[in-house]
């Protein structure tokens, strides 16, 4: 087995896909890793794992651990969990990163339960930086900062984890950006019998059929996003935001906010409840700019904000501010660019 304290990433499987919250875990883990002078390893846990590392080694991982068995495909609680639990044992690692999925956020709370460790749910940065406990003076190296908005968004809490082991955190797929280390890099793959992590007992539940619905909406692939807020005031008003979309060739987004208040629904929403995205330009109607949405956008390339009112938050952010009211300016925008895009 290889030397412990490492940083190892949870890779999630679907369709014989390395899924893409897993591959931006690994491009942070890779920067991470390199800073604390430690490896970055990769769990895959499924079936059919033959060259699967071929997806995973370019970002950059220093090993993959494979755990195949036909029982742990597709994903249960108890038999994941408990190889998690029982090779963390093991390898002892320093920090541990899954994403904030469905899968994510069911493993990661029963595996820091089990450990003891502790873990940070929807994290929007990871750093390393040093500690000092102010109430024993006690110094620390090289933690894991773990960056979130907390009390309802109205501050940016950083959370440490001094003494347990592995510093656990998730984080939401989008948040991190996906690049390729070295299109060549190679590690070390050990290949881990299942009987030694997981027991019969655990596979319990057997999955009869299984269905998953796709998305419609692709927000998060987006290059040009339309995004309406609770001012944009009504769900006739967000008509006027898909006309414009149609004419940019865009995506129409949310806010919270606009979302509960049924103006558009759920699957648009953008933020930390919501899709992180990135596009070139992001048009933000009516948005005020709580930091739970502005985790979900500040990436974005270019920022406009339309808004009546001029000191709304996310005007801080934009490279570009209009002020004035929503129905006014849109249907204006709406004009100009089917003249000129003729």
């Amino acid at each position: 087995m290889t030397d412990k304290n490492n940083l190892i990433v949870y890779c999630e499987l679907e369709d014989g896909r390395i899924a893409d919250v897993s591959l931006e875990l690994l491009t942070k883990g890779r920067v991470l890793a390199n800073s604390l002078g430690v490896k970055l390893e990769a769990l895959v846990v499924g079936d059919k794992l033959a060259c699967i590392e071929d997806q995973i080694f370019p970002y950059g991982a220093d090993t993959v651990y494979k755990v195949e068995d036909a029982r742990l495909y597709p994903y249960t609680s108890n038999p994941h969990a408990a190889v998690l639990i029982n090779l963390f044992r093991e390898i002892e690692p320093q920090i541990a990163l899954m994403g904030a999925t469905c899968i994510g956020r069911d493993l990661g709370p029963r595996v820091s339960s089990c450990l003891h460790s502790g873990l940070t749910a929807d994290c929007t940065s990871l750093e390393i930086g040093d500690h000092t406990d102010p109430k024993t003076g006690k110094q620390y190296t090289d933690l894991l900062y773990q960056i979130r908005p907390a009390f309802g968004g109205n501050i940016v809490a950083t959370i440490v984890n001094p003494e347990c082991r592995p510093q656990m955190a998730t984080v939401r797929e989008g948040v991190m950006k996906k690049e390729i280390f070295d299109p060549a890099h190679k590690g070390t793959v050990v290949n881990l019998d299942p009987a030694k992590y997981v027991s019969d007992a655990d596979f319990v539940v057997e999955i009869i059929d299984r269905h998953i619905e796709k998305s419609k909406v692709n927000i998060k692939g987006a290059s040009i996003i339309v995004a309406g807020g609770y001012g944009v005031g009504s769900k006739e008003n967000f008509d006027l935001l898909f006309e414009l979309a149609d004419v940019l060739g865009a995506e129409v987004g949310a806010s919270r906010a606009a979302v509960d208040a049924g103006f558009i629904e759920h699957e648009r929403q953008i933020g930390q409840t919501g899709v992180t995205v990135r596009p070139k330009l992001y048009i933000a109607c009516g948005i005020s700019g709580q930091i739970q949405h502005i985790a979900g956008m500040q990436e974005s390339s270019m920022i406009i904000s339309i808004n009546s009112d001029p000191d709304a938050p996310i005007n801080t952010i934009a490279d570009y501010v209009i002020t004035g009211n929503m129905e006014d300016i849109v249907p204006k925008l709406i004009k100009y660019y089917k003249k000129n895009s003729k």
